[in-house]
């Protein structure tokens, strides 16, 4: 009976170890976007939940002419988040979402050696892409001219803050030329693409060996988790751990199936091997819970982060009112 018990009791304590090593803390950070003055809001700043800040700075800022690098608005954000006490992490963007924005620098686009340094993707209501309609730019990420000069630009801002910020990440895989090829820029294929996504996360890595490091990575071109599967999502991942590079990606939507067949199961797959993070972004706190068919809850989407997805970092949008109203009381009271 005393050897039953001793059993039990050692069986509980290894239960409750491993549920406690489970537990992984999460780093909140705060996504500002371009929205860098708000880094002095009184409600961020007296929050001890948020570390620090997630912003967005643009390849063109950045690099204002070939060779010409300007990272002055990185240092002012840097020096001041230091002095409250917070910390900083880039996304570096080479891509944008609207017809009207390119984030690459000029000299990219001027240039006939880097065949015009950013091409359209679009959008399209189901199959039709006959009908498709330009949304947006992304840098020729595939086209090695460009990759070069992109590679240039980590490494140059890598001797520049490498230790120094929390972390840098690069913006989603996911991009939108459609299926067929007809809207294939040139150069462009899904192989090609998922190889070039690798040699950046390399890249990264090499220019930043002290500073975290993360891919965002929700979908790939040429593949849709479960039915098409060409493996490219999953070697992003599994290269992410070989390199040591970690992963993540936008939007966080509880049990939303596109996710749930793509990112999601491979940030859960590996959140204990390389640093994982997702990104709470507009219209987020609006979604609706399939499990409830109810508007989902802050409590419901941290629970999800950090039970399921088991992340090290969320980024949290500033929507309103849920950013002020909801997700500050609920951290507060976490905290």
């Amino acid at each position: 009976m005393r050897i039953i018990t001793k059993f039990c009791i050692c069986v509980l304590f290894s239960f409750i170890s491993s549920s406690i090593s489970m537990a992984k803390e999460i780093h909140h950070y705060v996504f500002f976007d371009r929205d860098r003055e708000r880094i002095s809001d009184p409600d961020f700043l007296q929050t001890t939940a948020f570390e620090g800040a997630q912003l967005k700075y643009t390849w063109r800022e950045l690099e204002t002419e070939k060779d010409n690098y300007d990272f002055g608005i990185i240092h002012a954000d840097l020096d001041f988040l230091t002095s409250k006490g917070k910390k900083l992490f880039i996304q570096l963007q080479d891509v944008s979402f609207d017809i009207s924005i390119i984030n690459v620098p000029q000299y990219l686009m001027e240039d006939e050696v880097y065949n015009g340094g950013a091409d359209k993707q679009y959008y399209y209501e189901g199959d039709d892409e006959g009908n498709a309609v330009p949304a947006g730019w992304v840098a020729r990420r595939w086209d090695p001219p460009v990759q070069k000069r992109f590679h240039k630009l980590l490494l140059a801002l890598g001797e520049e803050f490498d230790g120094k910020i929390e972390g840098i990440n690069l913006p989603e895989t996911a991009i939108e030329f459609g299926e067929s090829g007809r809207l294939f820029p040139k150069g462009f294929s899904p192989d090609v693409y998922r190889n070039a996504v690798i040699e950046n996360m390399k890249s990264i890595k090499k220019a930043f060996p002290k500073s975290v490091t993360m891919q965002y990575a929700n979908f790939m071109p040429g593949e849709w988790l479960p039915w098409k599967d060409m493996s490219y999502l999953r070697s992003i991942y599994k290269s992410a751990e070989e390199i040591g590079i970690g992963v993540g990606g936008p939007d966080l939507l509880p049990y939303r199936k596109g996710q749930m067949n793509h990112s999601y199961q491979l940030i859960s797959q590996y959140n204990d091997t390389i640093p994982t993070g997702i990104a709470v972004q507009w219209g987020n706190y609006e979604h609706v819970n399939p499990k409830t068919d109810k508007q989902i809850t802050i409590p419901e989407l941290l629970e999800f982060a950090r039970d399921y997805l088991r992340v090290s970092y969320i980024f949290w949008c500033t929507q309103e009112p849920y950013y002020s109203e909801k997700l500050i009381p609920v951290l507060i009271t976490a905290k």
